[in-house]
């Protein structure tokens, strides 16, 4: 078996790290039903996740680069597991902070701490 590459990300410290206390830390989301991994995904502050803003997406790469190609919630599709096609989360704006996001589906994804290495070992 080849050797994966394993990336290592560094959390992002902006203005909305700063509103939520500045404490972030990476969390790897898993489907539910298959346990195929979804997202690598940077939490910033204390609390619930109910949403995953796309700035926060660092892998896969299909989903990362969303943010950079995308400017409306009705261009965005659908986040779905690829493996068995659970719906994880739908497009939603954010209007306080008027960011785009993935509001979570309660119960369709399983969240584990991260150190921010992908693939998740």
């Amino acid at each position: 078996m080849a050797d994966k590459k394993i990336t290592q990300h560094s959390l992002k410290k902006d203005k909305y790290v700063n509103a939520r206390g500045g404490n972030s830390h990476f969390i790897d989301l898993f489907c539910s039903k298959c346990n195929q991994h979804l997202v690598l995904y940077q939490k910033d502050g204390q609390g619930r996740l109910f949403r995953l803003y796309l700035d926060r997406i660092f892998e896969p790469p299909e989903l990362s680069s969303l943010y950079l190609k995308i400017n409306n919630k009705n261009e965005m599709p659908n986040l779905k597991c690829l493996k068995c096609g659970t719906l994880i989360a739908t497009p939603m704006m954010y209007k306080p902070e008027k960011r785009l996001a993935f509001r979570l589906v309660h119960g369709s994804f399983i969240k584990k701490k991260s150190n921010g290495a992908y693939p998740p070992v």
